[in-house]
């Protein structure tokens, strides 16, 4: 019965431990967001929200790193993956703003395809508006 009992109470105390173990990972991972959140270095009072995907910076999706970091350059809000990417951009902000470029146009080419003209998208509109 006792050996019965101590099995039960050791088994407690373990998953109460790895409970404590998550939680203490949890809260790590808000820290961490927390931090990246002060990077976020934008207003909203006209400032106009580029919409990469990429970062810049790494090349890493905006999402790879929980969430990401917005700063905002000139009139513009820029992604990055996380607050060191934020750092180098400010660094040389001209040559991570074309590598945006770049990238927003090839992900353009890349739904519309590379050969179309004004024409062929105005193409089959003809007789309703939009």
């Amino acid at each position: 019965m006792s050996r019965r009992l101590f099995v039960v109470g050791l088994s407690i105390c373990l998953v109460g431990i790895a409970s404590l173990g998550l939680a203490q990972e949890e809260h790590k991972h808000h820290q961490t967001m927390a931090e990246a959140g002060s990077y976020k270095e934008f207003s909203s009072g006209g400032a106009v929200e580029v919409g990469n995907k990429i970062c810049p910076v790494s090349g890493e999706d905006i999402e790879s790193m929980g969430g990401g970091s917005k700063y905002e350059y000139e009139g513009k809000i820029y992604n990055f993956c996380c607050p060191m990417c934020v750092e180098k951009f400010k660094k040389d902000p001209q040559k991570y703003i074309k590598i945006i470029e770049e990238n927003m146009k090839k992900e353009i080419t890349d739904i519309f395809g590379s050969k179309m003209s004004p024409e062929e998208g105005s193409h089959g509109h003809s007789g309703h508006s939009h």
